[in-house]
């Protein structure tokens, strides 16, 4: 199996530095090549958020669905928000795989990735469906989740593999 994917890990502390263009390019590329249904490639989008007020922005509308007031991105300096369209019926599943492949190219490129739930709780109010008009971003679409984006302050372990989760039959 590709050690790729052994090694890659959700990284929840982050350096401050933003991620070079050319890395950030690279991982974004990745998020084109993800699976989509009968490849549609239609389905899901993403924006990404370096500006510090955006970012904080969105930190506080994803901390308010949470119910804190600490930051649900772990100091990450670049927050790249995956939407789709729900006109599809494979929306979630479509964004799922851009998800997949953006964490996987970050650990590819040596980067720190995390995904993180709420994108669709964020959206579907009217201050993010402002939020997404400023954005010039339809406000039917709706969040899938976050990939958070930076340089590891951290080496998170690997955890074993739970057993039993493979049946053939």
């Amino acid at each position: 199996m590709c050690e790729l994917l052994k090694t890659r890990r959700s990284v929840r502390k982050y350096r401050p530095e933003q991620v070079p263009d050319k890395l950030l390019d690279a991982v974004l590329e990745a998020g084109l090549y993800a699976p989509s249904a009968m490849n549609n490639q239609q389905g899901a989008f993403y924006i990404v958020v370096q500006e510090p007020e955006a970012r904080k922005k969105i930190a506080e509308m994803n901390a308010a669905v949470m119910g804190t007031d600490r930051d649900p991105f772990y100091g990450a300096p670049c927050v790249i928000v995956v939407l789709a369209d729900p006109g599809y019926p494979t929306w979630v599943e479509d964004g799922a795989l851009v998800l997949g492949n953006l964490l996987n190219a970050a650990h590819a490129e040596h980067l720190g990735s995390c995904w993180i739930n709420r994108a669709r709780e964020m959206f579907d109010t009217q201050e993010g469906k402002a939020l997404l008009g400023k954005w010039g971003v339809p406000e039917h679409y709706r969040g899938i989740g976050c990939c958070i984006l930076g340089y590891a302050d951290e080496a998170p372990a690997p955890k074993e593999r739970a057993a039993n989760r493979i049946w053939k039959i």
